[in-house]
């Protein structure tokens, strides 16, 4: 993409010469031609909507690397009959950018094309940068469209976000996917088609799956395999696994399919299937994610999930994460796939998460309560003959172990924060913890009833 200035002679949607890349040259010219993206261009879609109406608005792309970003905003450019200024924000600043509105303005006040600023990876631009966009917007000189991967709600500022519309592109299916890759092999003029390659269908679902989503991706794996066929040949298998050999999963460490990845894995713990967990957590780790990270995520899990109704959860976790520390990748990793399983099968609590949360509340509240004068320690005869430690029992010279004292501060008496569930061990500390209850409500009746 150009970081320079737009001189007014570009067309919309140039057409791309013989030796540009094939994923360039199948860049769709019409709406009809965009795959995997039916629920934004197909009928009733928001973006056939404009396309029909004509009246374009400012407007946010989000969506994975190769779903048609690009290609869109070309597209509506065209349509609105504007002129098309791509800008990256990976190759140019907020200088560049700023200047190239300035001219939209003086196109627009000479009486010229409106300006379609398509700027792709909006989201590296931080809050004062994107701060430039909005009198340009407001006045309407420029029709703003970004393309971002990352989640806009976090990545791009309130005020710039609340005068766009958001559209979200999904990965494209395998199906889309290959029917991409069919229609670069039969199109004669801007695809293969003059190569007449022969391609498998179960190679063109090898492509796709291999592309995981990505359009541009799938197109240049078929390129590099065309490049190694003589015309008129058959696409061999050696040469398809030739160009999967520097196969890297799609996978941003710090970006949106982090996040994505890590909740996969924990929401396939918390439902209790392993099969699931097992295979996010190998995704994860092929992908070039820290495993000492998943193994801290275990650690919450054993404790977020499952708590009491499976001590051993914990201990579980822990220790697989010791035993990473100990063997390192390759060997370490069995150990958290070993620990993933067990989380996944063991019966599941948040009771100690809820419990957590609900005394959080509480202290958020703000009051700090008094320690009870039966909970204090009293060291010296003046804070004995004060009331502290007046009452205080010592469990262990009780029946039981079971006192009577009361250990919540007055203003909470009788709050329950811990409620254990019915499953796994927690059913035992549910039964346990009500039998407590019913013994220490009998001793304090009957200490209330000495004192009448």
């Amino acid at each position: 993409m150009s970081g320079g200035l737009f001189d007014g002679q570009e067309p919309a949607l140039p057409q791309p010469g013989a030796g540009a890349p094939l994923a360039e040259r199948m860049r769709p010219r019409t709406l009809d031609q965009v795959v995997g993206q039916d629920h934004l261009v197909g009928e009733n879609g928001a973006l056939r909507r404009v396309f029909e109406d004509g009246e374009l608005a400012s407007m946010v792309f989000w969506g994975p690397p190769g779903t048609g970003k690009t290609t869109l905003a070309r597209l509506l450019a065209q349509r609105a009959d504007l002129l098309f200024r791509p800008f990256s924000a990976v190759l140019g600043g907020i200088k560049e950018v700023r200047a190239a509105m300035q001219e939209a303005q003086r196109l627009r006040a000479g009486g010229g094309r409106r300006t379609l600023l398509f700027v792709d990876e909006i989201h590296r631009f931080n809050k004062a940068q994107q701060d430039a966009f909005l009198p340009f917007v407001e006045s309407g000189d420029i029709v703003l469209v970004g393309a971002t991967t990352e989640n806009p709600s976090f990545e791009i500022v309130g005020p710039l976000l609340s005068r766009t519309t958001v559209h979200l592109l999904q990965p494209l299916t395998a199906e889309a996917l290959v029917a991409l890759l069919r229609r670069a092999l039969d199109d004669v003029e801007h695809g293969l088609g003059a190569k007449r390659i022969v391609v498998r269908d179960e190679q063109l679902e090898a492509i796709a799956d291999y592309a995981s989503g990505d359009g541009r991706r799938a197109l240049v794996a078929l390129e590099a395999a065309a490049q190694r066929v003589d015309v008129g040949s058959t696409l061999d298998d050696a040469v398809l696994r030739s160009v999967f050999a520097g196969r890297a999963l799609l996978y941003d460490k710090s970006g949106e399919r982090h996040y994505d990845l890590i909740s996969a894995l924990h929401k396939s713990v918390r439902s209790s299937d392993p099969d699931a967990a097992l295979y996010w957590l190998q995704r994860m780790l092929r992908s070039g994610e820290d495993p000492l990270f998943l193994a801290r995520r275990l650690v919450r899990m054993a404790s977020e999930d499952i708590g009491l109704a499976d001590p051993t959860a914990l201990r579980t976790a822990v220790a697989a994460m010791e035993a990473y520390r100990f063997l390192g990748s390759p060997e370490g990793e069995l150990a958290l796939a070993q620990a993933t399983i067990y989380l996944a099968v063991a019966p599941k609590s948040n009771a100690v998460y809820r419990a957590s949360k609900q005394v959080d509340a509480v202290l958020a509240e703000g009051y700090a309560h008094e320690v009870p004068m039966q909970l204090r320690n009293a060291p010296t005869a003046l804070m004995k003959g004060m009331g502290w430690a007046k009452g205080q029992a010592y469990a262990h010279d009780e029946e039981g172990a079971l006192t009577g004292m009361r250990c919540l501060p007055d203003a909470l008496e009788g709050r329950r924060f811990y409620e254990p569930t019915a499953y796994g061990f927690e059913q035992r500390i549910a039964d346990r913890l009500e039998a407590i209850r019913r013994e220490v409500s009998a001793r304090r009746s009957a200490e209330e009833t000495r004192e009448d």
